[in-house]
């Protein structure tokens, strides 16, 4: 029972560790795939960035061209002033020209071109177009032209509403990038072009240290708005590095557990055999007491008496029961011998050995029957040792005063005996030990009586003994079953 409870314990303890290393497994492939997911949406999102910036790119592209279309009919409107047939459609031209500044909100600056005198604006006429003023307005190429044959120039800066907006998409594309690297992954992660050359973006990684990684995952491939192509390389972030060292950390200590209960078995195991050795040892000696001291009583009463038969005969029973207890102890490591024997014979010769020899106040009453024969495989030099144990293990419970009683029946097939007590019984928690080597309730015993009779009984009779019932204050019972065939 317990060899099997020992392996029920490692095979649940082993089915324990499988289905941890499945969870851990489990959780490492789940969080990989989600910070695969993640790199390729913030792949696509770099992607989408991309192309917004084309877009946008190509919005204030149209619209620095749209500027100069605006600027170049600009003065030549004002050229067209030169013209002096132009007669009544001076005053539309004026007003043209006035829409076309107010409407593109573009800011203009036009000067004389000999000494760069400012003109226009109003605010500014007289001023010297130079320094700071020069460069702010010097993004874009100037406009020469002639006003009434004097030369003027005309400068012109991008409208305050693309300025604006530029500025607006530029901290917007700024952020939507910073929030990407920074919170859209977890992951060492980095776009490259084909050749991993040139570094698009990347995040979770110091930036001295982005062209020497070696990435164990990607590529993920993108397709650019120019038509090419670029490439996402990522590796796994510390967590799923951890996870995946975790089953071999699980390994580890189940190897340690196992070694660790495999010592700690075998010295229990060692253990119980030390004890099982020296139980069997003062055993020995308390089986061979008994005969001993009988044999020196009548050695003492003989001395100076005449001879008798009748003392002959009890000195010729204890050396035959010293010759019992000997083939006993040497049939125990092998296997014995089965005979077909009475049932019968054996427990009245285990009982009629006994009844000279126990308390006064302990009664036997035996109920066999008369006339079945009660024959089964048995060997009669175990058995009666079986049947003596059983009963000095009642007088035991009783104390010394009480009745024994030995029921032996049978059916087709087995043989039932009974043996019970009048004892003080034995409380659940008593009975759920009372076969296991070495558990004794008694001050002097050393826990063998009954699981050497059990082994017996079990083992070489194939058998059965156990504890039919036990009631504290009422007695116990024990039943052995043989088999006949």
């Amino acid at each position: 029972m317990r060899i099997r409870l020992k392996w029920i314990l490692l095979a649940l303890t082993t089915a324990l560790a499988l289905v941890a290393l499945w969870q851990v497994h489990t959780i490492a492939e789940a969080v990989r795939h989600e910070e695969e997911e993640n790199v390729r949406l913030w792949a696509n999102a770099i992607s989408q960035r991309a192309h917004i910036m084309e877009v946008q790119q190509q919005f204030f592209a149209e619209a620095t061209l749209d500027e100069h279309r605006k600027m170049e009919m600009y003065t030549n409107i004002l050229q067209s002033f030169n013209d002096p047939d132009m007669g009544s459609d001076l005053r539309f031209s004026l007003a043209y020209v006035n829409y076309i500044v107010d409407s593109s909100h573009t800011p203009i600056i036009i000067t004389t071109a000999k000494d760069s005198m400012i003109t226009v604006p109003q605010e500014l006429a007289g001023q010297k177009l130079e320094g700071d003023l020069l460069e702010e307005y010097s993004q874009n190429p100037p406009f020469h032209y002639r006003l009434w044959g004097m030369p003027m120039t005309l400068y012109y800066k991008e409208s305050q509403y693309y300025t604006s907006l530029r500025q607006m998409l530029d901290g917007f594309n700024r952020s939507f990038l910073t929030d990407i690297t920074q919170n859209a992954v977890k992951v060492p992660v980095v776009i490259m072009d084909s050749s991993r050359t040139v570094v698009y973006a990347y995040g979770n990684i110091d930036s001295a240290h982005v062209g020497r990684l070696r990435f164990s995952n990607g590529p993920i491939e993108l397709g650019m708005p120019d038509g090419s192509h670029a490439y996402v390389y990522y590796d796994r972030s510390p967590l799923v590095r951890g996870l995946g060292w975790l089953p071999i950390l699980y390994l580890f200590i189940a190897f340690v557990i196992v070694l660790v209960s495999y010592n700690l078995f075998r010295t229990a195991r060692r253990d119980e055999q030390n004890r099982i050795w020296v139980g069997l040892a003062k055993e020995t000696a308390h089986q061979l007491g008994t005969p001993i001291s009988s044999l020196s009583g009548w050695t003492e009463y003989l001395q100076g008496k005449e001879f008798s038969p009748q003392y002959a005969a009890e000195v010729q029973k204890d050396i035959r029961r010293l010759e019992t207890i000997t083939h006993r102890f040497s049939k125990i490591g092998s296997v014995p011998e089965l005979k077909e024997e009475s049932v019968r014979t054996a427990i009245e010769n285990a009982v009629g050995y006994l009844r000279g020899r126990l308390p006064r106040k302990v009664q036997i009453n035996l109920s066999l029957p008369e006339d079945d024969p009660l024959v089964a495989p048995l060997n009669s030099y175990l058995f009666e040792w079986v049947v003596e144990n059983l009963c000095k293990n009642a007088v035991d419970a009783m104390e010394g005063d009480g009745i024994i009683t030995i029921v032996a029946s049978q059916d087709a097939r087995k043989i039932y005996i009974d043996i019970t007590d009048t004892g003080r019984g034995m409380t659940p928690s008593v009975q759920r030990h009372i076969f296991e080597s070495g558990f004794t309730t008694k001050s002097r015993g050393w826990g063998l009586g009954l699981p050497l009779a059990r082994r017996i009984v079990n083992q070489y009779h194939r058998g059965r003994l156990y504890l039919k019932y036990s009631i504290p204050g009422q007695g116990s019972c024990f039943r052995i079953v043989l088999r006949k065939k």
